[in-house]
């Protein structure tokens, strides 16, 4: 009984002498010090500033990259002796869309330094047209700039400038490894307010805006505006990955960069040609999706399906025909019309390509001499700036018919109103209703259904028969023409 006493009392005390130390601080866990003599620490004083907020590990400190990068940067004046005829503008240097002015007009963007010889990278919309171009640095020098060369097709221009020594340059980054949710800042001149810094993140990848089968926009909610044009979207390793290009006017968060890649890749041509020469077909394409798969019974799930031929086009020449799905190019598999349309466009005019294409389950072989692909007018609806679609025509009242769906014969009349060509022949829908399969299927009114899973749809009767004889949960295959794009295209409809 005594021996258990006495440990309680050592236990006790041992305990107790060791909550005293940790309350005086002799165990607390601090810095680690080294074996450098110890210095007093200093006072701060009113007439010491305080430090900077942390950063703590992982952390993003834009006031560093735009410190490293903002010398690169430049401000771009571009003048003309007479306006644009009222043509609508299409990004955001100033100008006010769609109005004609008789004196000079002047506009102004952001660019950036590429390298030390003084080429600079801006949009193709700021200098467009413009017979005076003036590039200010960030210290404040002014130089005349030439055009080098240009590509609308992607919005980017090629500007170069002489001065004595070399320039601050932009370190170029990867925008194939950028990822949705990565922070970025923009550096421009919005509003004339110079090298302002914005920072957002990446919202989207790979954005659809004017051309779908050219665009490949970085969609952020880095605030982008108007002066902002064909500056740089700089990610958190202080690289370029983008040129801030085109705005929505529906949002103050919604804008859109030209990825820096897709930029790099032409630099080349438009160096040595000034301007870039891309290859094409002339088809339509869609992809192979498991609908259309199980629509037309196709023996592949990848590929590009044609769904339109462009007369006299090279693809027309080489017998290619709706329905053809392209499965290789010079023996390199197709997984999809995106990725077949970039081969395309990457290959130059007068090359040939060598196509496998699938029709009817066998394969065959097509020799396709490229054409220079032409250039698109580049609108999209709710981007500042730019025109809008034209209004879809107006059609007589409905017959009601499956799927949501009512069409009418295709007559004259209606041929030469719509101005659809004398090779087009169907039906024609007057009106799709919101809560059914068609509309739920991007089926509009105005569309002419020419064949439903291959068969040919030439009256009402015909169309009713087919689709009243589907059943629940089968998928239909129409080949539509759209006269507001003058374009055939598939669309599947699954039936309810």
């Amino acid at each position: 009984m005594r021996r258990f006493t006495l440990l309680t009392i050592v236990f006790s005390s041992t305990v107790a002498f060791l909550i005293g130390v940790m309350l005086a601080g002799g165990l607390t866990p601090g810095p680690v010090v080294s074996s450098a003599p110890e210095r007093a620490t200093p006072v701060r004083t009113l007439d010491r500033p305080a430090a900077g907020p942390a950063v703590f590990p992982g952390a993003v400190n834009f006031a560093d990259v735009a410190e490293r990068i903002n010398a690169a940067v430049v401000n771009v004046d571009a003048t003309s002796k007479t306006s644009r005829e009222g043509r609508p503008r299409r990004g955001e240097d100033g100008d006010t869309p769609g109005r004609d002015f008789d004196g000079p007009r002047q506009g102004s963007g952001s660019g950036f330094v590429i390298d030390r010889e003084g080429f600079i990278l801006t949009n193709h919309h700021v200098i467009e047209g413009a017979e005076r171009i003036t590039v200010t640095m960030a210290d404040g020098r002014s130089f005349r700039a030439q055009v080098v060369g240009a590509d609308p097709a992607i919005d980017v221009a090629l500007l170069r400038v002489q001065a004595d020594g070399h320039l601050p340059e932009a370190p170029l980054g990867n925008s194939d490894r950028l990822r949705v949710g990565e922070w970025v800042c923009a550096i421009g001149n919005p509003l004339g307010y110079v090298h302002s810094v914005t920072v957002g993140v990446v919202s989207f990848i790979g954005r659809k805006l004017f051309d779908a089968s050219l665009d490949d926009y970085i969609q952020t909610d880095a605030a982008i505006n108007f002066g902002n044009s064909g500056g740089p979207l700089i990610n958190t390793a202080g690289e370029v990955v983008g040129i801030n290009s085109a705005i929505s006017s529906r949002a103050s968060n919604i804008g859109f960069a030209v990825p820096i890649n897709q930029a790099v890749a032409i630099l080349p041509q438009l160096k040595t040609q000034g301007r870039v020469s891309r290859g094409f077909i002339g088809v339509g394409l869609t992809d192979v999706t498991p609908g259309l798969q199980r629509a037309l019974n196709l023996s592949v799930s990848k590929g590009a399906m044609v769904q339109d031929v462009s007369p006299e086009s090279p693809a027309e020449r080489a017998g290619l025909r709706p329905y053809d799905v392209i499965v290789e190019v010079e023996g390199r598999q197709v997984l999809n019309n995106e990725e077949l349309i970039r081969d395309i466009s990457s290959r130059q005019p007068g090359t040939v390509a060598r196509l496998e294409i699938l029709r009817d389950g066998r394969r065959h072989s097509a020799q396709v001499k490229l054409a220079e692909r032409p250039l698109r007018d580049r609108s999209a609806d709710g981007l500042e700036g730019f025109g809008s679609r034209p209004p879809r025509p107006r059609l007589p009242p409905p017959t009601e018919v499956p799927l949501g769906v009512s069409v009418r014969e295709l007559d004259r009349s209606f041929v030469g109103r719509l101005e659809i060509p004398d090779t087009i022949s169907g039906v024609v829908i007057s009106r799709v209703d919101p809560t059914g399969a068609g509309f739920q299927a991007l089926l509009r009114r105005g569309f002419v259904i020419m064949e439903i899973n291959k068969q040919p749809v030439k009256n009402v009767a015909e169309y009713q028969k087919i689709v009243s004889t589907a059943r629940p949960g089968e998928i239909l295959a129409m080949y539509v023409y759209d006269p507001t794009l003058s374009q055939r295209s598939l669309i599947t409809v699954t039936v309810e």
